[in-house]
This record gives structure tokens, sequence and C-alpha cells, in this order.
């Protein structure tokens, strides 16, 4: 289902040199299958079902039934893999159900931000569903006690404890919370990192509860998973794609720019960010990942891609077809704008014109590549998710880093917690 177009190739990485790559490391692809030693115990969502079959997803279903019968609005609290799946979802498949939507909280410590959000609550029917595996991160503990403490203020603590949700390691303080309070609490699974979770119900039940299609998000990702596992690795995408990253590390890159000429892949961008920031920069190694917004970043940052200093590489975010909103025909002017080449133009060929002039103009100066997917819906986004997890663990086997760990978000925790005086 996701294809990887090399088209765009030939500056400091080439289609020859990935080949060579791929002939270098003849077992990576088995290895990683079978679990390297750095993912024995990380692996859970290496194989869709495990967290995604068919009993949990109709657990994830009656539960998330039964906070849309009470309630308008979840409130998803947490930060980084905690949200960034659903939100990614979110933003680029639209509300599917506009009586029940997700807000999200416990991923700032903004007291302006957080005043706004308790503000947006007023007047709506209210569940909270609260995403910590340790219960020890500060942004989603302290969001946690806030909203906690408003929705028993306004509907009583014996209500509030129906509407409030946990998804957390089992014998954590969480668990011990949720008993104590009469919380539902739910799993976050033991074996899976939380940049990897996308496929769980960490995310899925959130979706749910907005209405997306969930079974159809998991079906493409089970599909893309099948997919892998059949291919052969010199035809294989996200091994490829492994190895371009690579690759262009090794010639010098510093920087990888993950573009889209679609704004509702944005959030995509910053789940995608997040995976390979975390899983690939350690020990001083690792490409930058960062994220364009196209057409309107083109007249910010691209500037810099087209003649700045040539670090980076470039992919981008393709959608092949267009969804029944995706046409916009441009009619004829009654005054000399200067633009009559436009007429009856569809903003969709527009767009797509734009995309080949750019990825033309920077794979002259830097490798580009292009992450293909068919439509954007519910089963290419699954599929999506699974390519880039899977490729995210190879191409960090490649590195020679731990995919799984992220030792320097805990220096920075600790300093905090000393400094607000938590006591380990």
């Amino acid at each position: 289902m996701i294809r990887l177009n090399e088209e765009g190739l030939g500056c400091k990485v080439s289609t020859q040199d990935i080949e060579r790559s791929l002939a270098q490391h003849p077992s990576l692809m088995e290895s990683c299958w079978a679990g390297t030693p750095h993912g024995t115990d990380w692996l859970g969502w290496l194989s869709v079902d495990q967290w995604a079959g068919p009993q949990e997803l109709a657990r994830i279903h009656a539960l998330a039934d039964r906070l849309r019968k009470k309630t308008d609005t979840l409130v998803l609290i947490g930060v980084g893999g905690s949200n960034n799946a659903a939100r990614a979802v979110l933003s680029a498949l639209g509300p599917a159900d506009p009586c029940h939507r997700v807000v999200y909280a416990g991923n700032t410590l903004s007291a302006w931000t957080l005043r706004k959000l308790l503000e947006s609550l007023e007047g709506h029917e209210v569940a909270l569903f609260c995403v910590a595996k340790n219960f020890r991160t500060l942004e989603p503990g302290s969001s946690f006690r806030l909203l906690r403490q408003h929705l028993v203020s306004q509907i009583g603590k014996r209500a509030a404890a129906e509407r409030i949700v946990c998804n957390g390691t089992p014998g954590s303080d969480l668990e011990r919370l949720c008993s104590d309070e009469g919380y539902t609490f739910t799993t976050f699974p033991p074996n899976v990192g939380g940049r990897y979770t996308a496929l769980t119900a960490t995310h899925l039940l959130p979706l749910a509860y907005a209405g997306i299609d969930i079974d159809a998000l998991v079906k493409g990702a089970r599909a893309e998973e099948s997919e892998l596992r059949r291919l052969p690795d010199h035809t294989n995408p996200a091994l490829r794609y492994a190895h371009l990253r690579s690759l262009a590390g090794r010639s010098g890159l510093t920087i990888e720019l993950l573009a889209s000429f679609e704004p509702r892949l944005a959030d995509f961008g910053l789940w995608w960010q997040q995976l390979f920031g975390e899983s690939e920069g350690k020990q001083g190694r690792g490409l930058f990942p960062a994220c364009a917004r196209y057409s309107e970043e083109l007249h910010s940052l691209g500037q810099y891609v087209q003649d700045g200093t040539h670090q980076l590489m470039e992919t981008f975010l393709d959608i092949a077809e267009p969804g029944p909103d995706d046409h916009l025909v441009l009619g004829t002017s009654d005054v000399a704008d200067g633009f009559g080449y436009l007429d009856g133009a569809d903003f969709w060929d527009i767009n797509k014109t734009s995309f080949r002039a750019v990825l033309k103009a920077h794979a002259s100066v830097l490798p580009c590549a292009t992450i293909e997917i068919g439509r954007l819906d519910e089963q290419h986004m699954g599929a999506l998710f699974y390519f880039f997890m899977l490729s995210c663990y190879c191409s960090a086997e490649l590195l020679g880093v731990d995919p799984f760990d992220q030792p320097g978000v805990e220096a920075y925790k600790q300093l905090m917690h000393h400094a607000l005086g938590r006591v380990e």
C-alpha cells in the first residue's frame, strides 16, 4: 500500500547506493522480524494483531460507546507518544462525528493554555482519558489532577469516576489510583514503547470515541505488515527507506526534512518527528528530523533548502488519488488579474504541479525521496504508521543505536523533578 519513489535521488545518494547497502546487510530484515537484541522486549507493535486483534477492538469499541453515551467531549491527557498518533489521524481525516470531539491536555505546562482548555469545556459533557505509562511524567500528571478536580467540581466525585479512564502499566501508581477511586483502568502495552503505540488502545480508544473507523485503520496496518513481511529485501520499501537514511547520514547529511503539500498531514509530521528523533538521536548520531508544510513554507524554508548549506535530505509525503472533497475548480475572472492561465484549473492539479516542480528543483541539489499513499483515509493512515515504525526500527539498527530507549529525555526530567522538590 505504501510506495517509495526514488526518482529524486542522485545527489549524494543513489538507487545504486541503496542496492549496494542492501547487499552489505543481507540479514538485517530477517533479524528485525525475529527480534534483534535491542528489540526483544519491545516488539509488541511488530505484529498488529497482538494489541489490535478482534477481541481487543471489540473491547475498545465497547468502552468508547459507553463514554459516547454520556459525553460529547473526550480530553486526551498525554504527551508525545501518548497523543501524537491520535492527533495525526484526527487532523488528517477531520471530525468524523461532530457530536463527539477530542481535545488535548497533558502536553503543556502553560497556564494560559490550560486555562483556555478549561474554558472550552464549559457547557460540555466531559470524559477524561489519561495516558501515562509509569505516571511519573510531569505534564500529564499535573494536567490529570487539574482536569480531574475540575470534573469533580462540575458533576461530583461519583459521576466523575464513571467518566474517567486511564491507560497505564499494571502495578503502577496510576493503577492504584484507579482502584482506590473507581476509575476504569486499561493496560498500556508493556512490550510497546510510547512512540510505537499508534495501533494500540492508547490511540484507538480516542479515535473510536471521535467516530474514526478504527477497524479500517487496523486493517490497513495489517495489510501493510503482511506486504512488508512478504516482499524480498530489494523491493521492500520500508527497508530501502531505512538504507536511504543510513546512506544520507554516512555521506555527511545531518537533517531529514519531511515535507508535504497537504496541510492535513502536518500533525502526522509531528508523530514522525518524535518517532525518529527519540529512536535515533543518541550517541551523537542520527539525522535531525524536521517537518515542512508546503506550499506555504516554500516562501520561508524553500530558499534555504534550494540554496543553503545542503546538509539535508528531503522526504515528501504524497497522496496519489483525490478524495471527494479534494476538487475545486477555479473559474474565469471578470477582471484582468493576470492569472488567466488558471481559468478552469482544478486546485488538486495546481497543487500537484507545484509539488512536481519543487521535487525537480530540490532534487537537483539534494537527495529527495517520495513516500506515496493511494488515498488519505483510515486504511492508508494505518499502513503509513506501520511503514514508518518498521523502517525506523531498521534504520536505528543500521545506525547502531537502541530504537526503543530515550536516555536524553530522562536527563532533563531528573533535573526538573529535583528543582520542583520531587523525592524519589
